[in-house]
Protein backbone atom coordinates (compact mmCIF):
# COMPACT_ATOMS: atom_id res chain seq x y z
CA UNK A 1 0.00 0.00 0.00
CA UNK A 2 0.76 3.60 -0.70
CA UNK A 3 -0.42 6.97 -0.50
CA UNK A 4 -2.06 6.80 -3.68
CA UNK A 5 -4.40 4.06 -2.09
CA UNK A 6 -4.88 6.71 0.38
CA UNK A 7 -5.54 9.99 -1.74
CA UNK A 8 -8.29 7.20 -4.19
CA UNK A 9 -9.95 5.88 -1.13
CA UNK A 10 -12.93 6.30 -1.17
CA UNK A 11 -13.81 5.79 2.92
CA UNK A 12 -10.96 7.39 5.25
CA UNK A 13 -10.84 9.24 8.45
CA UNK A 14 -8.46 11.55 9.65
CA UNK A 15 -6.47 12.32 12.90
CA UNK A 16 -5.68 10.50 16.08
CA UNK A 17 -9.09 10.43 17.47
CA UNK A 18 -10.57 9.29 14.40
CA UNK A 19 -8.00 6.44 13.77
CA UNK A 20 -7.79 5.19 16.87
CA UNK A 21 -12.13 4.77 16.96
CA UNK A 22 -11.90 2.90 13.49
CA UNK A 23 -8.97 0.86 14.64
CA UNK A 24 -10.77 0.03 17.99
CA UNK A 25 -13.75 -1.07 15.97
CA UNK A 26 -11.63 -3.31 13.88
CA UNK A 27 -12.98 -1.30 10.68
CA UNK A 28 -9.04 -0.02 9.81
CA UNK A 29 -7.57 -1.25 6.70
CA UNK A 30 -4.12 0.77 6.64
CA UNK A 31 -2.89 3.01 9.26
CA UNK A 32 -1.13 5.98 7.53
CA UNK A 33 1.65 8.37 9.81
CA UNK A 34 3.55 11.10 9.16
CA UNK A 35 7.16 10.96 10.37
CA UNK A 36 7.47 14.22 11.85
CA UNK A 37 4.34 13.96 13.87
CA UNK A 38 5.10 14.18 18.11
CA UNK A 39 5.85 10.90 19.24
CA UNK A 40 3.88 11.19 22.11
CA UNK A 41 0.71 11.95 20.04
CA UNK A 42 1.20 8.56 17.61
CA UNK A 43 2.18 6.20 20.03
CA UNK A 44 -0.67 4.97 21.10
CA UNK A 45 -1.98 4.81 17.36
CA UNK A 46 0.61 3.34 16.48
CA UNK A 47 0.86 0.35 19.15
CA UNK A 48 -3.05 -0.70 19.01
CA UNK A 49 -2.05 -1.00 15.01
CA UNK A 50 0.50 -2.90 15.26
CA UNK A 51 -0.99 -5.04 18.35
CA UNK A 52 -4.31 -5.95 15.45
CA UNK A 53 -1.40 -6.89 12.94
CA UNK A 54 -2.76 -3.92 10.22
CA UNK A 55 -0.37 -2.67 7.75
CA UNK A 56 1.50 0.73 8.90
CA UNK A 57 2.91 3.30 6.35
CA UNK A 58 4.51 6.01 6.77
CA UNK A 59 4.97 9.36 5.18
CA UNK A 60 7.28 12.17 5.26
CA UNK A 61 5.32 14.76 6.43
CA UNK A 62 2.04 15.64 8.06
CA UNK A 63 1.94 18.54 5.11
CA UNK A 64 2.26 15.67 2.55
CA UNK A 65 -0.42 13.45 4.38
CA UNK A 66 -3.01 16.18 4.84
CA UNK A 67 -2.55 16.70 1.11
CA UNK A 68 -3.31 13.22 0.40
CA UNK A 69 -6.48 13.29 2.42
CA UNK A 70 -7.50 16.38 0.70
CA UNK A 71 -7.43 18.76 3.44
CA UNK A 72 -5.52 21.99 3.56
CA UNK A 73 -3.38 21.65 6.57
CA UNK A 74 -1.49 18.81 7.92
CA UNK A 75 -2.50 15.36 9.51
CA UNK A 76 -0.44 13.17 11.64
CA UNK A 77 -2.20 9.98 11.18
CA UNK A 78 -5.37 8.60 8.53
CA UNK A 79 -7.00 5.12 8.13
CA UNK A 80 -8.48 3.82 5.15
CA UNK A 81 -12.04 2.29 6.42
CA UNK A 82 -13.06 -1.24 5.44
Amino acid sequence: MDLINLETAHNKKIGIKQSLKFLKRDQAEALYVAKDAEQYVIRSVVKLAEEKHIPIIYVESMLILGKACNIDVGAATAVIVK
